[in-house]
């Protein structure tokens, strides 16, 4: 791989308006372009519908060599490879679980005759040593992770696949790496990076705000009122002429709440894990094509909806972070007019996502899993490990992922995992419960603040982006709470903490300001999650250094 030098602002529009029909890129994505294109890795972070795409599909056409792009979800591989032919963008091709193998096989091809510049996979594909020594062959130009926050355990919504991603990077001699996501705070991104071996790194990194939605929370005490409120808010939107979303927490509530739209009058249809494929792609292309006007939906739906014009986005339930709730309300306004971001709240549901969230450690299973890897010859794959610790697939993928963490496994060719030497069972098990345990104390303390949030009085603008680390002194004006007159100016403190630095606590550990205020300071501890301390007491106490 090569990178194209002293690529100029003028030349890198000039292609975007020639190849994408793109009139005028923001000077953020030149930004980041430019360090692309000299060498650098990159880690962006810009809200959905900011332009992440164009970071990397840019650069791909003035570099040699294909772009490998891998992202979780097959229909947001889909329809980035549909995106890219639309503007008569060609080499774009895909290689997942769904294709034929004559359709595999036909990309691997095109990859290998040099006619891909992008190529679209799933980490799961990059298990297979074969694949990743095709790529290698290929010469790739860059490596691209989407949804990056998938890397990181501080992530919400953690991909232990996204892990085996660094030994991968440097089997193909380390092209510039760009990582992208539309939520990630400050040790979110240093997670991404340490994970991914990321050098020489240029970070894009935008505000999270975004000014034209409208935040609201509707407040109820039974389960049958809040149903019968969001429906009774969707179908008035609906029928006003508005198109949007609106998240459910089971599969069941999806089929009733747009059974209930459709009784009402409105376009509205189910989308979830559960429905044949086939349904959930006619619901995804009716949808971007306007013929269903309301989508009744699980967290599976939105990614890769290229709808701008979305004006609303309702919660049935608080979903289980703020990380989560930003990402999903994030699909609205993007085309940057007023959109609706409103919650439905019961505490309930925050009791229900607790215990939907909670698992014990599995020691067994990691303890089979650790001795049989022991005791056997050599590195074993994953059926054959099953066999050997007597475990079902997920118990056996739940026990590796957790000894990978913690470095008691390690992957070698063709997805094949292998005990480290010198660790001992003992020790391998009692870092991966350790693990597992700390992971659980953090998805608890983000059901907190997605509590904080849906019962603060205080501006609720303000709080949503103090939980990603980025201070706004003003209440917004435009929220509930500001509306209300409950919402209040939040002065950074003039204490010794500051928004971002490293801090240590004597019980907790390490850890990370994420929000400043008067009286006191939110903490994200690697060990117990985020914790809200009284200035007072911390300085008093000295607890916190």
């Amino acid at each position: 791989m090569r990178p194209v030098p002293d690529k100029t602002r003028e030349e890198l529009q000039r292609v975007a308006t020639e190849s994408f029909g793109w009139e005028q890129l923001h000077a953020y994505q030149l930004d980041a372009m430019e360090h692309v294109l000299a060498g650098r890795d990159l880690l962006a972070v810009l809200p959905t519908g900011a332009g992440k795409s164009a970071i990397y599909q840019l650069p791909a056409l003035l570099l040699d060599g294909p772009a490998v792009v891998v992202s979780p979800l097959l229909a947001l591989q889909r329809d980035q490879v549909e995106a890219l032919e639309r503007v008569g963008v060609g080499g774009a091709f895909l290689v997942n679980s769904l294709q034929t193998a004559a359709e595999r096989r036909g990309a691997w091809d095109a990859v290998a005759r040099g006619e891909a510049r992008y190529l679209f996979l799933s980490p799961e594909q990059l298990a297979d040593g074969e694949a990743v020594e095709r790529l290698a062959a290929s010469g790739p130009g860059l490596f691209v992770v989407d949804e990056a926050h998938c890397v990181s355990s501080w992530g919400h919504d953690f991909r232990p696949d996204y892990l085996r991603l660094r030994p991968v990077v440097e089997s193909l001699g380390h092209p510039p790496v760009v990582a992208l996501t539309a939520t990630a705070a400050r040790p979110v991104r240093d997670d991404i990076i340490e994970r991914l071996g990321m050098r020489d790194v240029a970070e894009t990194v935008t505000s999270f705000d975004r000014p034209n939605l409208k935040l609201s929370v509707a407040l109820a005490t039974e389960a049958e009122e809040q149903r019968e409120a969001v429906v009774a808010r969707a179908a008035a939107l609906a029928a006003d002429g508005h198109a949007g979303i609106v998240y459910v927490g089971r599969r069941v509530d999806a089929d009733r709440l747009a059974t209930e739209l459709q009784r009402r009058g409105a376009s509205a249809a189910p989308y979830h894990a559960g429905l044949a494929a086939a349904r959930r792609e006619e619901v995804h292309d009716a949808f971007g094509s306007d013929d269903v006007a309301v989508v009744v939906a699980t967290s599976a739906f939105g990614m890769g909806i290229d709808k701008p014009d979305l004006r609303f986005v309702l919660h049935a339930a608080a979903p289980d972070s703020l990380d989560a709730y930003y990402q999903q309300i994030g699909r609205a306004g993007r085309d940057g007019e007023p959109a609706t971001a409103e919650l439905f709240y019961r505490p309930e549901d925050l009791h229900l996502q607790a215990f939907l969230t909670a698992a014990r450690a599995p020691e067994d299973a990691l303890r089979s899993v650790s001795k049989a890897l022991r005791a056997a010859d050599g590195p074993m794959g994953a059926r054959e490990l099953e066999r050997a610790a007597g475990l079902s697939r997920t118990a056996r993928t739940r026990a590796v992922n957790l000894l990978e963490q913690v470095g008691a496994l390690r992957t070698v060719r063709r997805g094949k995992v292998a005990h480290v030497p010198g660790v001992s069972t003992a020790d391998a098990v009692r870092a991966a419960v350790e693990r597992a345990e700390e992971h659980q104390s953090l998805i608890r303390s983000r059901l907190e603040m997605m509590r904080g949030y849906s019962e603060t009085t205080g501006c609720r603008r303000q709080f949503l982006l103090g939980y990603f680390g980025e201070h706004l002194s003003e209440p917004c004006g435009s929220c509930d709470r500001c509306e209300a007159g409950t919402a209040r100016t939040r002065r950074a403190s003039s204490g010794p903490f500051e928004l971002e630095a490293s801090v240590s606590h004597d019980e907790w550990g390490d850890g990370i300001v994420m929000a400043v205020e008067e009286d006191r300071i939110t903490v994200l501890f690697e060990a117990v999650g985020y914790r809200t301390l009284s200035v007072e007491a911390v300085t008093s106490s000295g607890v916190l250094r």
